[in-house]
């Protein structure tokens, strides 16, 4: 994915951990959030929650290896742009990281 998206002039930061995504001087400048659903430590949506709540959440991105439909509607209510089950065609990422990139252009508009 980081091949991708930087071939396509991307500028990506890779994390270990959503801890040190949020240790990261990354955050307040970052355009989309593309994360795992369930990662060691935080997870991808306590992540997305913890962003929202301290008022820098961001077009979010995620993905996941175990589909659970009932987590979907809950994800799309919190302003996830998308839901990406593993494994997932380039194309649906692209046109995904599209919309988050235009939400996050339209956000900066309204400010």
């Amino acid at each position: 994915m980081n091949s991708l998206l930087s071939s396509i002039g991307m500028i990506v930061h890779l994390f270990e951990s959503a801890e040190d995504f949020l240790q990261s001087p990354y955050v307040s400048d970052t355009a989309c959030l593309i994360t795992d659903v369930q990662m060691a430590g935080i997870s991808g949506i306590e992540l997305h929650r913890f962003l929202i709540a301290q008022d820098q959440g961001m077009p979010t991105i995620f993905i996941t290896a175990s589909p659970e439909e009932s987590i979907r509607p809950r994800l799309l209510e919190t302003g996830v742009v998308c839901l990406l089950c593993k494994p997932f065609d380039e194309q649906a990422l692209l046109q995904c990281l599209d919309t988050a990139l235009k939400r996050n252009r339209d956000k900066d508009v309204m400010r």
